[in-house]
């Protein structure tokens, strides 16, 4: 199967807020315990877009929209812009079929784009799958945070894991990175 990426739009919203549905409601990629509804899913794609952060879609040859990815801010002090979080979510049907490590990579490059130098990876419920797609592009492992979510019943670890994009801290930037938020 082709994968193509794409910019996000507001027309994406429904399809991108059933897929994280799934995974509020089925998945322990999320700590959501209460799927959000179309109009939030589209404030949150309004704010991240805002921001010149990259938000992203993968479709099939027929324009089926197979998952969706974002960057955003990873703490909301200046001395972090240079360091965004990822995140990827991959319909229910087409997982397994390298849509997520396509999005990822396609994040990572878009991110890289603006300026940003490093990007962090927060892996609810520690998921192997996840792991694995983040590995395979090249992050590593910098912690896991035992018991810190709580979901289905059972206490969740969450992994982080982050890579250096660019000239990640060979330098000293030039410039601040391409985003509105920060002047």
């Amino acid at each position: 199967m082709k994968i193509r990426i794409r910019d996000a739009s507001v027309a994406d919203m429904a399809i991108i807020t059933d897929i994280y549905r799934d995974s509020v409601e089925n998945g322990l990629s999320t700590y959501e315990l209460v799927a959000p509804s179309i109009d939030d899913m589209t404030s949150r794609f309004h704010g991240i877009a805002g921001q010149n952060y990259p938000y992203l879609v993968a479709e099939d040859e027929s324009g089926k929209v197979l998952g969706y990815a974002y960057a955003s801010p990873f703490r909301p002090r200046p001395a972090y812009r240079y360091m965004a979080e990822n995140s990827v979510y991959v319909a229910p049907d087409t997982r397994g079929i390298g849509v997520g490590g396509t999005l990822l990579d396609a994040l990572m490059s878009a991110t890289a784009d603006l300026g940003i130098r490093q990007m962090i990876a927060v892996i609810g419920g520690a998921s192997p799958a996840s792991i694995a797609v983040h590995e395979k592009a090249g992050f590593r492992h910098v912690g896991r945070m035992p018991a810190s979510g709580f979901k289905f019943g059972k206490w969740l670890d969450t992994v982080l894991m982050q890579i250096e994009l660019g000239e990640g801290a060979d330098t000293i930037p030039a410039a601040e990175p391409g985003l509105k938020t920060y002047p």
